[in-house]
């Protein structure tokens, strides 16, 4: 059986299956009409975010068994059309899930205490103490939103900070444990003093934290995106924070990140962007929250795992 490696992968990956039988091909220099017109070959895919398995491409692939997603987010799959095809579609969020949480923590506590600006500053021979005065996280609340591998990583660490950690997911229910205590929505706006997304690009989830959403919290809190970039309006983030509703933002993921994570869509930047990477009450990292030396194997692990357990050699 074949399987097309359409992104590199921790080595780790191919070898495996090789050693299960499968015959890995990878071809750096494919676009996507080259996947098209061979993509009827194989009987497994590989992917991180290189291309879109649409549907073009998936009636394509007649012999087409699994597509292994190299990573937690599906966006760039057709999962519907897929598995209405009989497509097992696989991911790895078990893979990323520790680094994504660590990079989250990481990101509160230098926004809170603004150690990017002051570490600039000391550079710089300036030594301001006043002004530079943080905030501690004992006995504030924050707010996960999505509570799956990532959010669930998230609330763990949170643990020892002792802070009240409260957890809203539109797809489940009865999930409260030593980490987490479940709420509706209308409890993340009366009660957060920070907000941190878990959730997935979808329909529902693009913008929804937009003007709408601002509006509707009752004190002024700290927001933090792991999860994909298109789910914060960047308008709207950067007229709440102008505004005072905001207090400051980290963000690891951007709106106007390109279809790969490889880049921003440089012909495509508005205005809002330059407020965005213009203010000090913004953290901003390329998207790399989950990318850690460990979560290369993890994630590359858990899709050998996944791959073997279907049983198809």
């Amino acid at each position: 059986m074949k399987v097309l490696f359409i992104d590199t992968t921790h080595e780790i990956l191919p070898q495996k299956l090789e050693e299960m039988g499968f015959q890995c091909d990878y071809f750096a220099d494919y676009k996507y009409q080259d996947y098209l017109n061979s993509i009827d070959k194989y009987d497994g895919v590989v992917i991180r975010s290189k291309i879109k398995m649409d549907k073009p491409i998936l009636e394509k692939a007649k012999k087409l068994k699994f597509i292994g997603r190299v990573g937690a987010g599906m966006e760039n799959i057709d999962v519907k059309f897929a598995e209405s095809l009989g497509i097992a579609c696989l991911n790895s969020p078990e893979g990323n899930r520790d680094a994504v949480a660590e990079h989250a923590l990481g990101m509160i506590l230098a926004l809170r205490n603004h150690l990017v600006r002051v570490n600039k500053e000391v550079r710089n021979g300036i030594w301001i103490r006043e002004e530079n005065r943080g905030f501690e996280l004992k006995g504030k609340t924050l707010a996960i939103i999505g509570y799956g591998f990532m959010g669930k990583a998230f609330a763990q660490r949170l643990q020892g900070f002792e802070m009240k950690v409260i957890a809203y997911d539109k797809y489940k229910t009865g999930f409260s444990d030593e980490y987490v205590q479940e709420v509706e929505l209308e409890e993340v706006f009366k009660q957060a003093d920070i907000i941190s997304y878990h959730v997935p690009l979808t329909t529902e989830t693009r913008y929804m934290f937009n003007a709408e959403f601002i509006s509707q919290m009752t004190r002024p809190f700290y927001l933090i995106n792991t999860a994909r970039g298109p789910v914060v309006q960047t308008e709207a983030l950067m007229n709440g924070i102008e505004a005072g509703q905001v207090l400051g933002a980290a963000l690891d993921v951007l709106e106007y990140e390109g279809v790969s994570f490889e880049k921003l869509k440089e012909e495509d930047l508005p205005e809002s962007f330059q407020r965005l990477v213009s203010s000090d009450q913004v953290l901003l990292s390329p998207h790399i929250a989950g990318w850690t030396v460990e979560s290369n194997v993890k994630l590359s692990s858990f899709i050998v795992e996944k791959i073997a357990a279907l049983n198809l050699i």
